[in-house]
């Protein structure tokens, strides 16, 4: 997580950069031409400024996907050992159960009325 804000914070930073640069350049007491001049270099630099920070932002795309799969293969996992305890308790439970009442013909009834209740 601390990547994505350290991507934010470098985008946040070249845009901020960018803005400044041009409210100085249009405040500055410069003559029209010079202000035209560096108002130029400003525009051709750009294209240039977009792309870095467009592969900034698919860097922490990619990194936050990975993070994201590596969070639900480890939910996933601990799902199915969730349901393995509950099918294993389950069982334990429904032996218990016959074991208390072996010659009871409805034992699974008891069972489900058991697990109802619990």
């Amino acid at each position: 997580m601390s990547n994505n804000r350290s991507g934010l914070f470098i985008g946040g930073l070249m845009l901020g950069a960018t803005i400044g640069a041009l409210t100085g350049l249009l405040a500055a007491p410069r003559t029209g031409r010079e202000t035209r001049k560096l108002l130029k270099k400003s525009a051709d630099a750009l294209p240039e400024l977009a792309e870095d920070l467009s592969t900034s932002v698919q860097i922490q795309a990619d990194r936050l996907s990975a993070s994201a799969l590596r969070n639900w293969d480890d939910t996933l996992e601990r799902l199915r050992i969730a349901i393995a305890a509950g099918v294993d308790a389950t069982q334990r439970e429904s032996e218990a159960l016959q074991r208390q009442n072996p010659a009871d013909p409805e034992n699974t009834d008891s069972l489900t009325q058991h697990l109802e209740h619990s």
